[in-house]
């Protein structure tokens, strides 16, 4: 155990080093600048075709497909987990509060990244003989790229993510806060969870869009509500929260040169490398839920996918991290769900834990059966066999127990690896496919 301890160790501070944020962030800045700055450049455009979608005539719903809406909020549902109350504060413990700004400049080239992984997801995905869509890196990869071995390396790596990041690592969380809050053992806790996620798993993909549609939007208005009321009470320190974020982000003059200079690096990694854990964007895994979207233009589904880094990134961790900030917690030697959990306690007392256990049950919950959607795509590309897809289900569901009760510090880790391992071959296909991305960008906008 302690060889793989130290392995891993190993081979994740060479994934998530130095040339994985310049290969993560570089994507997005090289896709930003072919088409555009889109992100800026065409906001009116984008929200008319995303929440301003939402108030127009619905068509006819296919049965075997998603509407757009329930595939972002699946995709949500799989990114939006406890990384955006437990993530935030280690990034602020760890590398400052400048490392949010860090975290909106990898949110903000994300959204060109993620963008086109979604484009190319509805380009290159295939159609059953009921009408259901199935996509995603691997069909991008393989389709696009011509490389079956790739693909089928993309698609282990999603599988045994799914398992880690996506459900273990969820399922503690969830656990730990109902012990913790409400002395609910974690055996219980985990039970409990598996039983309810069960129930939605085994309708498959499409219930998952189903719930994620009800559940996704009512966590985050809940979530950002009470976040909203700590903000009003502590609104003297608002802006000087801000003024924290780019003091740390950019300021020399409080410390040495070589130590600020580090203190710098610091920020820098930890907000690029949490904002790419919180958005996802680069990964891979969200464009699997996007393809199965029943949209008219991939440029459009692609709009989704912006607006969901905004809403996970920009939205959400801002506002976890102006909690924090404008308390007198983020500098007492707490860091995690507890920091954020004392920030929110501060203004709401007691309830503020039971917010952040709700929170966290919430978006693990959530965390979990968006995972459960991407695994089971990826099975099922590497299987055509139905078996497969109901034995994978069966695993993530008893997984879901195991996770709640063992010790995390290894699954932790090693799921970062996963996640960074398939990040590369998904990058080097979204670079090599970007001309899909740019000519169908730039088409759209000519016509619209």
């Amino acid at each position: 155990m302690a060889f793989l301890e130290n392995f891993n160790d190993a081979l994740g501070a060479v994934i998530w080093g130095p040339l994985m944020m310049l290969l993560m962030v570089g994507t997005g800045i090289y896709l930003t600048v072919r088409c555009g700055f889109f992100q800026l450049t065409k906001i009116p455009v984008i929200w008319k075709s995303t929440v301003g979608s939402l108030f127009q005539k619905k068509g006819e719903k296919h049965e075997q497909r998603m509407t757009p809406f329930q595939a972002v909020s699946t995709a949500l549902a799989g990114t939006m987990g406890i990384g955006n109350i437990s993530g935030v504060a280690a990034a602020i413990v760890i590398g400052g509060p400048g490392s949010i700004f860090w975290m909106w400049v990898s949110a903000f080239f994300g959204m060109a990244t993620k963008y086109a992984e979604v484009v190319l997801a509805i380009r290159f995905r295939q159609c059953d003989k009921s009408g259901g869509y199935h996509g995603g890196a691997m069909y991008y990869i393989e389709r696009g790229v011509g490389s079956r071995w790739l693909a089928v390396l993309f698609a282990v790596l999603c599988t045994v993510a799914s398992f880690g990041i996506g459900n273990m690592v969820q399922a503690n969380a969830v656990a730990q806060a109902a012990h913790n809050s409400y002395g609910v053992s974690t055996i219980i806790a985990g039970l409990l969870l598996a039983f309810i996620c069960g129930l939605v798993i085994i309708g498959g993909v499409k219930r998952i869009g189903r719930i994620a549609e009800i559940v996704v939007p009512f966590m985050t208005v809940l979530y950002f509500a009470g976040a909203v009321v700590v903000l009003i009470v502590n609104r003297e320190r608002f802006f000087d929260a801000f003024g924290l974020i780019f003091r740390y982000a950019f300021s020399f003059s409080s410390v040495g040169g070589g130590i600020s200079g580090y203190v710098i690096l610091l920020a820098m990694r930890y907000g690029l490398s949490r904002g790419v854990f919180s958005n996802e964007a680069g990964l891979g895994s969200a464009p699997i839920a996007h393809a199965c979207a029943d949209c008219r233009s991939g440029v459009e589904q692609g709009f989704w996918s912006v607006f969901e880094v905004f809403l996970d990134t920009i939205l959400m961790c801002t506002i976890t991290a102006l909690v924090i900030l404008t308390s007198d917690c983020w500098c007492g030697g707490l860091t995690g769900t507890e920091l954020t959990s004392a920030a929110f306690g501060e203004v709401l007392g007691s309830w503020g834990s039971g917010f952040i256990t709700l929170a966290v049950i919430l978006f693990g919950f959530c965390s979990i059966i968006g995972w459960c959607c991407y695994g089971e795509k990826c099975v099922e590309y590497l299987s055509k066999k139905r078996r497969s897809v109901k034995l994978y289900r069966i695993v993530f569901v008893v997984m879901i127990v195991v996770g709640a009760c063992i010790r995390m510090e290894l699954v932790w880790n090693l799921s970062d690896t996963f996640n960074g391992l398939m990040a590369i071959p998904n990058l080097l296909a979204v670079l090599l496919l970007s001309r899909y991305v740019v000519g169908e960008t730039h088409t759209y906008f000519h016509r619209n």
